[in-house]
């Protein structure tokens, strides 16, 4: 009998490596499902239900018969509505023309990287990193060179270092603000030298991912590096989304802001790809950018609520090391120095504990986890518990 081979990868496909955050979320969903008693701190994604008005729009639409084709680039009014809060609430002045419906945050990027980078090029990437952003860069043909940091120095970039790594080849520059998986917050001061960095080498493009900047710690002000500069602004590119802010993962629901060559370099893409996203999914999106942010205060009040409780406990054990995070909903500690591979840790801790985190490995640091605020408080309290468990083992 002849035997049957499965049919070869493409060399892409063999050296793609499969979302860790992902991955750990369904091993842990798993073992709830045996009954095993899981406490999970590793949720990337909020909480809450979506608003209800935003909910009601989308049914509106339905009820409507908007559930045909739409613009590859996006639903009119919705980019319209984007360009308006882009221009006025951050400070980069917008015309519709410029914006990019896609979906999620990740096809945001993924179609930037595509039409921007070329093989051969680099990808600047200040570290702790998403861990999505060196896969992305890829599969785009483009290398990541990693700007360190460290846990002790608050995850600042170093622009020294920074600028050391550029060279000829570097095209483009990553930069998340407030940050996943440290939850660092980048002053006006640390983003006004960085412009001025990135003004010295006028062939480096920069990325700001800004999908976390209404979860922010009391006092904390978010600023759009595009905002910075008129003359850089051709050269800065946004991407954000619905998906943190107005708890709307699911709906996949993001946008890319920037250049109008590139924007409709990437529309062309994305007509070629997934085509239009969603059409009563992105009602509900306009319903949410032009009504209230009311209730996006409301959920980033209960997340400070969160992440204080998470930060306090994390101080209170012994060899951790944690500069506060001031944004976004997660925590990135160091772990003691005895405790040398963050892959095995989070595994035991799982197995043993069953509390599950997110190895700091995936995020380009091996000594630290991360760990998400996104739960209730019961459940952070129990998680730093197990944690505390964990740790007396090693």
């Amino acid at each position: 009998m002849k035997i049957l081979r499965p049919p070869e990868l493409s060399h892409r496909a063999i050296a793609l490596k499969p979302s860790l955050t992902l991955e750990i979320s369904a091993k842990a969903k798993a073992l709830q499902a045996e009954g095993r008693d899981i406490c999970s701190l590793s949720a990337g994604e909020p909480d809450f239900n979506t608003p209800d008005f935003i909910v009601e729009a989308a049914r509106e639409a339905l009820l409507q018969g908007i559930t045909r084709y739409g613009p590859a680039a996006g639903d009119p009014e919705l980019r319209a509505a984007l360009a308006d809060k882009l221009s006025q609430e951050n400070g980069i002045a917008t015309r519709p023309e410029q914006v990019l419906i896609c979906n999620g945050g990740k096809q945001a990027i993924y179609n930037l990287f595509q039409v921007v980078l070329n093989p051969g090029d680099e990808v600047l990437l200040p570290s702790p990193y998403w861990l999505s952003y060196p896969e992305m860069a890829a599969l785009a043909g483009a290398s990541t060179v990693l700007i360190p940091s460290s846990a002790s120095d608050g995850f600042r970039l170093d622009l020294d270092a920074l600028e050391a790594r550029i060279t000829p080849k570097s095209r483009l520059l990553v930069i998340n603000s407030p940050g996943n998986p440290t939850g660092r917050v980048m002053q006006r001061q640390d983003i006004e030298a960085l412009a001025e960095l990135v003004a010295r080498h006028p062939n480096l493009l920069v990325m700001s991912d800004e999908i976390y900047e209404y979860l922010l710690a009391d006092g904390e002000q978010h600023i759009s590096f595009a905002s910075l500069s008129e003359t850089l602004k051709d050269r800065c590119f946004t991407v954000n989304g619905f998906a943190k802010g107005w708890a709307m993962t699911g709906w996949r629901l993001g946008y890319l802001a920037g250049n109008a060559t590139v924007i409709k370099a990437a529309s062309a893409l994305q007509s070629q790809s997934t085509s239009n996203v969603c059409s009563f999914a992105q009602k509900g999106a306009l319903a949410a950018i032009q009504g209230s942010r009311d209730c996006v205060k409301d959920m980033a009040r209960s997340y400070n609520l969160r992440r204080d409780l998470l930060i306090d406990g994390l101080q209170a054990i012994s060899g951790i090391t944690l500069i506060p995070p001031k944004g976004a909903f997660y925590a990135f500690p160091q772990l003691p120095e005895r405790v040398t591979d963050s892959m095995e840790f989070c595994r035991r801790a799982l197995e043993d504990e069953g509390l599950a985190v997110v190895p700091g490995v995936a995020f380009g640091d091996d000594r630290c986890i991360r760990l998400s605020c996104a739960v209730s408080r019961e459940t952070i309290t129990k998680g730093l518990e197990r944690l505390q468990r964990t740790l007396s083992q090693f």
